[in-house]
């Protein structure tokens, strides 16, 4: 495998949902022998734009936390919207993550005291929470974002997608 295709790689996830993290059922949980979720929050969680979580993320959040531990970790620097919508679900959360950086995500998974292969980095960005959850060998799961799609996203993907097709 040449460089480039390595990199490129790590940019693919190991699950892609067409619809938004509300796709993610228990049963699919199972499927992939998956006993944790790392989240990100902005555009995966609740919408950048947006204060609070919609009732149907309460009710999906409700129903994976009775399976599965699960942390929030975020690039977001303002702690005080990160720790609102963390204590107002009740989760554990790490902001100012520096994804791709592994760091923060490894902090939240080894407080679940998993093994990195039955925990998924669940993200709405390539190059932030597929990388960065690659990089640590957990599985990843590429969502389509809530509320809208940013513009950086939708350059992501089709960076991705030129230099696959260049690659193969």
């Amino acid at each position: 495998m040449s460089p480039a295709s390595s990199w490129i790689s790590l940019l693919q996830p190991d699950l892609l949902l067409q619809d938004s993290i509300l796709q993610l059922t228990p049963s699919l949980l199972d499927q992939h022998q998956l006993k944790g979720l790392v989240l990100d929050v902005d555009d995966t969680v609740v919408s950048s734009r947006a204060a609070d979580v919609s009732p149907e993320m309460l009710t999906w959040l409700a129903e994976i936390k009775a399976e599965v531990p699960i942390w929030l970790v975020s690039n977001n620097l303002k702690r005080s919207r990160i720790e609102r919508i963390a204590v107002g679900l009740d989760l554990p959360y790490i902001y100012g993550a520096g994804k791709p950086s592994r760091r923060k995500l490894r902090q939240a998974v080894t407080a679940m005291d998993l093994p990195y292969e039955n925990v998924a980095m669940v993200g709405d960005r390539l190059f932030t929470d597929v990388l960065a959850g690659n990089r640590l060998g957990v599985f990843t799961i590429l969502v389509e974002p809530v509320g809208h799609g940013s513009t950086l996203r939708k350059i992501e993907l089709w960076i991705y997608q030129n230099l696959k097709r260049i690659l193969d």
